[in-house]
């Protein structure tokens, strides 16, 4: 996959979730505004700090996220500057998810040298082992391209000498020498 996107998803447990007790104490409408924020945290890396900002990005009034905000802090940070809001929760998950993703393409470009370097090691360097018989002649394969140097592309190659030796001995015989 060579495409450079973030996670689409952050995976959550019903069970982890429902057991904090923060979040059995919170509200119906807490509970709305901590999956709201949470969402965009994953979306976005982090919503305004300021309440009044806050009601106006996520499309509520003011009066319900001021009401809210204090039952929800407990899962996010403020951050360094005092702008934003942060969930430290979905930073490091994002954070491992990323750290997996470049341990994969790390391991799949060392696979794909090995691959190569294999290839590369078993690839026919020589002319073929069998030698021509009376007067056919082998077409050497060094130096040709990866599609050249296909077996399957020059089997023509081997098949004409073999076909060459073969109808020389059948001239042969026919004409009594």
């Amino acid at each position: 996959m060579a495409q450079n996107r973030s996670a689409p998803a952050f995976q959550e447990y019903a069970a982890n979730m429902l057991a904090l007790a923060e979040y059995r104490m919170a509200t119906l409408a807490e509970r709305g505004l901590l999956g709201t924020m949470r969402n965009e945290c994953w979306v976005n890396g982090r919503v305004p700090a300021d309440p009044v900002k806050l009601a106006k990005y996520l499309g509520l009034t003011a009066e319900e996220v001021v009401t809210c905000l204090p039952g929800v802090m407990w899962m996010f940070l403020q951050s360094a500057c005092g702008f934003h809001l942060t969930c430290p929760e979905l930073d490091a998950y994002r954070h491992e998810l990323d750290l997996r993703k470049q341990r994969m393409s790390e391991g799949g470009k060392a696979g794909a040298e090995k691959a190569k370097k294999k290839r590369e090691a078993e690839a026919p360097t020589k002319l073929p082992h069998k030698a021509p018989q009376k007067g056919g002649h082998v077409v050497p394969m060094v130096g040709l391209s990866k599609e050249q140097n296909s077996p399957i592309q020059n089997s023509h190659v081997l098949m004409a000498a073999d076909e060459s030796a073969w109808v020389n001995d059948y001239e042969a015989a026919s004409n009594g020498r």
